[in-house]
């Protein structure tokens, strides 16, 4: 059994056991307990009263963090040769088609997001298996496909970053990172739940917001209040 640190028994006995925070309250603890060397990410657990095996109860979309995420995102844009100058001043990462296709194929998926145009994916439907289990295959719902690049790109590296409820119908969503003022933070963890807020199914019955749990890489989970989203 792991040991657990003295800066790890710290953390825990500042977060109180059964106490549901403000996301005020929450942000600013979070800066308390977090003890890493490095900048930490911050994230945001939404259990959502949904069945996400049925379609009309999935929970999926994009947001825009007003203070963005704190990463920076890599970008590969797949897109015709007359886009390519578009999403390199857009600030894409990658920009080509063909050979990045095959080093797809190949296994490499060193890349945040992507993005391409509609006619392409024809070409991207045999990866899927490559893509889908790592969250890459871009989807006109969350912007990425699209034949505006420069926007799409744009927005990724601004900080939009997309969500999908998982099959045991919670929310993963980054926040930003420990470095972050407790404002930012809040502010970037009520305009994701506002935006989970706009996307309740009319099929979901009951409470929706179950539990919100803010925590950092490495640091102890905090409560959130669902009733304050």
């Amino acid at each position: 059994m792991a040991r657990i640190t003295k800066k790890r028994k710290e953390a825990m006995a500042k977060v109180e056991k059964n106490k549901l925070y403000s996301l005020q309250e929450a942000s600013a603890l979070l800066k308390e307990i977090t003890y890493t060397k490095f900048d930490a990410s911050v994230d945001l657990a939404v259990r959502l009263g949904v069945d996400p095996r049925k379609a009309n109860q999935m929970v999926r979309g994009v947001v825009s963090l007003p203070h963005g995420t704190g990463k920076d995102m890599k970008v590969l844009a797949l897109v015709t040769p007359d886009k390519e100058e578009e999403a390199k001043a857009a600030g894409a990462d990658y920009v080509g088609l063909d050979e990045y296709l095959e080093k797809i194929k190949n296994g490499w998926t060193d890349v945040d997001v992507i993005v391409t145009m509609p006619a392409i994916m024809g070409k991207l439907g045999p990866l899927g298996r490559v893509l889908g289990p790592r969250g890459l295959m871009p989807n006109p719902k969350t912007g990425t496909v699209t034949m505006d690049v420069a926007k799409a790109v744009a927005e990724v590296k601004a900080g939009k970053i997309d969500f999908k409820v998982d099959k045991t119908g919670i929310v993963h969503a980054p926040i930003g990172k420990a470095s972050f003022s407790a404002d930012k933070l809040q502010d970037n963890a009520m305009e994701l739940l506002t935006t989970l807020n706009k996307l309740k199914p009319t099929a979901s019955k009951g409470v929706y917001m179950k539990s919100i749990f803010m925590s950092s890489t490495m640091s102890p989970s905090i409560a959130v209040d669902p009733k304050i989203s």
